[in-house]
């Protein structure tokens, strides 16, 4: 950035700018975007956003690029045009004002998930269930029109990350390193779901142990949007964090074989139904049936 045009930029503003950059560097080198992917933002003051441009590849972004805007997308400053997802950010911000940055990509896991149509809500690790609490999936829009913003909306408010179906994932934070560090989970927590249910399914954490960790919360100065609800909802705008846990008295740890099995032997099956068991599945189901038999 010329000598001049820094000087004439707040301290904060020129810091912002910077990390911004630094972000997109961050989501390029890891792989969690591509070519000219992803949008990064972040609270300029109450009423200006600063924002990545469209058509910019968040690897080689340098701070004069950047765009302002104002709360209704109103470009303000830049040479370029803010980014394509620009709506996506600002319903965002108007939904949460106490999110300070946003941060979409297109992280490879998680967007398998996302395309899969697999929600990341299982409880399975300790400090995702604590931090996130879960990550849902946003329904499919097509990208760069009001039908994104609309999706997003159902859960933002309860949420601070999410999959969006067959597009990638959005995380927001208090900063923008917190958003960027809640992408980093996102995509840590996909890729060790997927090895679980490729080695036969994960072992899941139990209501009781839920409840616990979610105490745990206010202890380690951890805010969370919401709480976990102690029952699903369809409520058109999510309220609480819809965690996947077996109501399981007295353990901490319960086999997801085990709940596969037992879901199975409750359902009842067509005569033309193909049934697919993973290897620890039918050992159980055998081990069981032996039991039975003893």
């Amino acid at each position: 950035m010329p000598a001049g045009v820094e000087e004439a930029l707040s301290a904060s503003e020129v810091q912002l700018r910077a990390d911004i950059c630094e972000v997109g560097r961050r989501l390029y080198a890891r792989g969690y975007t591509a070519s000219n992917d992803g949008n990064i933002s972040v609270r300029l003051d109450a009423t200006r956003l600063l924002m990545t441009p469209t058509s910019v590849c968040k690897g080689f972004m340098t701070p004069d690029m950047m765009c302002i805007t104002d709360l209704e997308g109103r470009k303000l400053s830049g040479d370029r045009g803010p980014s394509s997802e620009m709506l996506m950010h600002l319903e965002v911000y108007r939904q949460r004002p106490d999110a300070q940055a946003v941060v979409h990509a297109h992280p490879p896991t998680a967007t398998g998930f996302a395309v899969a149509g697999i929600p990341l809500t299982r409880a399975v690790l300790a400090e995702v269930v604590t931090t996130l609490g879960s990550i849902p999936i946003a329904e499919y829009a097509t990208p760069s029109t009001m039908e994104l913003p609309e999706a997003v909306r159902k859960y933002v408010k309860a949420h601070d990350g999410m999959l969006l179906a067959n597009h990638g994932a959005l995380t927001l934070g208090k900063d923008l390193f917190g958003a960027y560090y809640k992408m980093e989970t996102v995509e840590h927590f996909a890729k060790i779901s997927l090895v679980a249910r490729m080695l036969g399914g994960e072992r899941l954490l139990s209501q009781d142990e839920v409840v616990r960790l979610q105490g745990l919360r206010d202890h380690y100065g951890i805010t969370s949007p919401a709480p976990i609800c102690p029952e699903p909802s369809n409520a058109e705008q999510a309220e609480c964090q819809v965690v996947q846990a077996p109501v399981a008295p007295g353990q901490r740890l319960v086999s997801d074989a085990s709940l596969a099995g037992l879901a199975r032997s409750r359902r009842t099956i067509g005569p033309d139904e193909e049934i697919r068991l993973t290897y620890r599945e039918l050992t159980q189901l055998i081990e069981d049936a032996v039991k039975a038999l003893m």
